[in-house]
């Protein structure tokens, strides 16, 4: 699988993508996926308690590892290549060992991370230090830094709780019950947030939340598979997509890292890609691996991955022949705005 550099992305390269490797060994759904910031690195956690390494550049599959007690979660990759922090599956009640700091280079668990009582359904690393958050289906979100094990802060809310870092790690952004999204400074937070955003119209959760590389810009995919670019600094809607539903699977979308586009899943099996700025849809595929749960596009590479019990990477073809984009009616696809 050839390779290429991020250089700029234009509409004709982000149609041309298409699978230029396929790993179908996963026993079951796969849960969650990350790329390293740095290297070319991804990590995926499985239904089937693996958590697995994989060189990007050279598509081939560096390490597996099982997790029999605890299960696989959500994973995020820390600032180490080999160390990842992984979400448990199993055992919350008896063990409470809801997090932990994994060791991919010699299979072991460097660190416990206790407090949360239900599943974590949110988990990201902070771009700048040792500082990582999750969001639990116990209505909290918890704040913790790498090197102790006790929990650094708790923010308890309603809803389902759904975090993410601003690439800068100054800022962090929580999304709870009825489409409120509330922003924290990462350094100040237990004095409350200092803006909170409401998308207006849709009352579905928020299940994912991504901002722009330039931080000008945050990606919102709700429950009811709608998507949602916003404005990060004044929170208006910049546009907006609807998918075909999904009912028992959570789509994904994602940012190209030049922020200009944005692809995502859908409950149709397809895969989708829009130009942010022309709001036109630039390109439909067949994933062929039936409702992509986990999408990501990597930090510096013409490059992304889809999975659902199969895990796909996506290049330029640069043999694909040029298709006219059609329009998407962006008002009509999304639910109104300004219900508060």
């Amino acid at each position: 699988m050839a390779m290429t550099s991020l250089t700029e992305l234009d509409d004709d390269t982000v149609r041309s993508m298409s699978i230029g490797a396929v790993f179908s060994e996963f026993g079951g759904k796969i849960n969650s996926i990350d790329f390293h910031r740095k290297d070319d690195l991804l990590v995926t956690a499985s239904e089937d308690d693996s958590v697995r390494l994989y060189d990007i550049a050279s598509a081939k599959l560096l390490k597996t590892t099982f997790h029999k007690k605890h299960g696989a979660d959500r994973i995020c990759f820390t600032h180490h290549p080999s160390s990842v922090i992984c979400s448990s599956t199993y055992n919350l009640d008896s063990t409470g060992e809801s997090l932990r700091y994994l060791s991919m280079y010699d299979n072991r668990c460097l660190r416990y991370f206790k407090g949360h009582k239900e599943r974590v359904v949110s988990l990201c690393m902070s771009p700048i230090n040792d500082s990582f958050m999750s969001g639990s289906l116990d209505h909290s979100v918890r704040i913790w830094d790498l090197r102790v094990n006790a929990c650094q802060g708790i923010l308890r809310l309603r809803g389902r709780p759904t975090v993410a870092y601003d690439q800068q790690g100054l800022v962090f952004a929580v999304a709870m019950e009825g489409g409120a999204i509330k922003l924290f400074d990462s350094r100040s937070y237990d004095k409350g947030p200092f803006d909170t955003f409401l998308v207006g119209g849709d009352t579905a959760e928020v299940c994912d939340i991504k901002f722009s590389n330039d931080g000008k810009s945050m990606l919102l995919t709700t429950t009811s598979n709608n998507i949602y670019v916003l404005d990060a600094y004044g929170g208006e809607k910049r546009c907006g997509f609807s998918l075909e539903p999904s009912p028992n699977t959570k789509i994904e979308a994602t940012f190209t890292p030049d922020g200009q586009y944005v692809v995502s899943g859908s409950g149709d099996g397809t895969l989708h890609a829009w130009n942010i700025n022309t709001r036109n849809e630039v390109s439909c595929w067949n994933s062929h691996i039936g409702i992509a749960s986990c999408l990501k596009w990597a930090p510096r590479r013409a490059m992304f991955v889809a999975a659902s019990t199969v895990l796909t990477f996506w290049i330029p073809d640069s043999s694909k022949s040029t298709v006219e984009p059609r329009p998407m009616d962006v008002e009509g696809s999304a639910p109104s705005e300004n219900v508060s």
